[in-house]
């Protein structure tokens, strides 16, 4: 489907070109704890190929931490393949669209990109394919990521995973859920809560707040707490506003329980001491990883994951009181 680009002109000794292969199996079990954005500085088992300059770009706003998983992930790949990674995000699509043709302008060798509005980034990515540049998606737009022309995807179907939460609802008995998005028009969110009404059998109502504003988030869910008393079950879709939701629940008096999609530090006590039943963990730190290795193994070899028919999936898997203790040290360095 895709033709594989020539590998990018060589500027290392033949004799280290002849050891990229062994390099490259070393690398696989090395950790690269001291990457920064654009520097690889402290890793061991570095990769021998030519030196990449790679772009991601995210629709993360400011403040979220589920962010800094994904871009860990993204530096710890960028160290080991030796590549030039420059991390940038715009939670406004606009804007999120200009950062992804000011990478193709600068004429990096490959651009990951998330697809939360997905009609946003279609100019974009079309002007990266007339330039050579590849294209990989992850995160968000795993119903359009083709379409878009993009060459790999990774990342969670958004609409499994919310018909996994209804169901697992079911089996806790809820019966009113409020599933709260916190960013309007973002298809992975809107899919989320769409998967939870498709199979829980009781009431899904929809919650949108501006997340930004975590003031703002945590008055309206409180305040919806306090008008409806039959709402068992606060749903969030990210770690943060779980959190808050959990603030939101002991100030209403209501008797609602949380439960959440993704995870950070924070929210892992919080599954460990009770105050929210489960999380649901896509893997961000993974999304980031492989988005960038993928750029790379498509620059030097010509792989593309999946074959380019099938996104590589990284979730949903589920955390809970009952295992929660095998990612909390993950968790506490940043990765889970």
């Amino acid at each position: 489907m895709n033709t594989p680009p020539p590998p990018p002109a060589p500027h290392r000794s033949a004799r280290v070109a002849a050891l990229a292969a062994l390099v490259c199996l070393l690398a696989a079990g090395c950790s690269a704890a001291d990457a920064t954005s654009g520097s690889a500085t402290g890793s061991v088992g570095r990769a021998g190929t030519a030196r990449l300059k790679v772009a991601m770009v995210t629709h993360a706003s400011p403040g979220d931490t589920f962010w800094n998983l994904v871009k860990k992930g993204a530096e710890d790949a960028a160290a080991k393949d030796d590549i030039d990674l420059t991390y940038a995000s715009d939670s406004d699509a606009a804007g999120q669209a200009e950062l992804v043709r000011d990478a193709v302008r600068q004429k990096v060798d490959g651009i990951a990109v998330t697809l939360a509005k997905p009609q946003a980034m279609r100019g974009p990515i079309a002007a990266a394919k007339a330039a050579g540049t590849p294209v990989v998606g992850l995160n968000s737009g795993i119903d359009s990521w083709q379409s878009e022309g993009v060459l790999e995807f990774f990342g969670q179907d958004e609409s499994l995973a919310g018909q996994a939460v209804g169901d697992k609802l079911d089996d806790l008995r809820a019966k009113h859920a409020l599933c709260v998005i916190h960013e309007r028009g973002n298809v992975a969110l809107e899919a989320r809560c769409a998967g939870v009404k498709k199979t829980f059998d009781g009431r899904t109502e929809m919650l949108y707040v501006e997340g930004t504003d975590a003031n703002a988030t945590a008055a309206a869910i409180t305040a919806r707490l306090r008008q409806d008393p039959t709402i068992d079950e606060v749903v969030t879709l990210g770690a943060q506003f779980a959190l808050t939701a959990v603030t939101s629940v002991q100030q209403s008096g209501s008797k609602a329980r949380v439960a959440t999609f993704d995870l950070n530090e924070g929210l892992v006590k919080a599954v460990k001491n009770g105050e929210v039943q489960f999380a649901v963990d896509q893997q961000p730190y993974l999304q980031g990883y492989l988005a960038v290795d993928a750029l790379w193994l498509y620059r030097t070899n010509g792989n593309t994951s999946g074959g380019g028919v099938l996104p590589v999936l990284t979730g949903p898997a589920f955390v809970t009181k009952a295992n929660v203790a095998s990612v909390a040290r993950f968790a506490a360095r940043g990765t889970r």
